[in-house]
């Protein structure tokens, strides 16, 4: 199976078609040929971590069946046709799961790639947030997000979301697994999760490694080939 991002940023005269995606939920995805799972997710400002949502950024994860599918979908698609009409930037990364701890709405990614030995790598964590912790989770949030910005090897990272507040996810591109180990298990990015696992803020969370396939498009004024 393969997995696929797709990332966009609206132009501003589009606006209400990108809002008008929440409204319609996953009705578009409904008859997609091979699509198995599937995921409409916000963004934070700028396509960051905080709060405060984007009015222009949004993003969808997808699984599918095999990538002629995926294809089908990206290329040929009446729906991605109209998002690359309408966008400002568009990126996308097909992917292959490499690892995966947890689940996402109880399903969890199947692993069907080994972890690279060299070469690029990207991460996606999700998490559902128990609302009695949800100020303590966002506690630790700032720091962890500045550290990911600045961390050596990454090449993009974004902040997205099925639910404000509550409902959260990071995708991430790195140049090789020692880079995103290293931003993982040090500064305030371990310090954050350390404290999410020991006092129990997730009600559901889901971190997966994926070998990228294919990253194409722009994303902060980033060209990816």
């Amino acid at each position: 199976m393969l997995a696929v991002i797709v990332l966009v940023e609206f132009k501003p005269q589009h606006l209400g078609y990108g809002l008008s995606r929440f409204v319609l939920g996953r009705f578009p995805l409904r008859h997609v040929i091979g699509l198995r799972f599937s995921k409409l997710l916000g963004s934070g400002h700028e396509g960051g971590f905080g709060l405060k949502p984007s009015a222009s950024r949004q993003g969808l994860f997808l699984l599918f069946d095999d990538e002629a599918q995926a294809d089908a979908f990206l290329h040929h698609g009446p729906l991605m046709a109209a998002y690359r009409a309408r966008a400002q930037e568009f990126f996308y990364c097909k992917l292959i799961a490499c690892s995966c701890k947890g689940s996402w709405a109880g399903v969890s990614l199947p692993v069907e790639a080994a972890p690279p030995e060299q070469g690029p790598i990207a991460a996606l964590t999700r998490a559902s947030i128990r609302p009695s912790k949800a100020l303590a989770f966002w506690r630790n949030s700032p720091a962890a997000e500045m550290s990911l910005a600045a961390a050596q090897g990454c090449r993009i990272a974004v902040g997205l979301g099925e639910a404000p507040f509550f409902r959260q996810a990071t995708f991430s591109i790195w140049d090789s697994v020692q880079d995103m180990n290293q931003y993982a298990r040090s500064g305030a990015h371990l310090q954050a999760i350390q404290a999410a696992l020991q006092q129990g803020h997730f009600a559901e969370s889901m971190f997966a490694r994926f070998v990228p396939v294919t990253a194409q498009g722009v994303w902060k004024g980033k060209v990816f080939r």
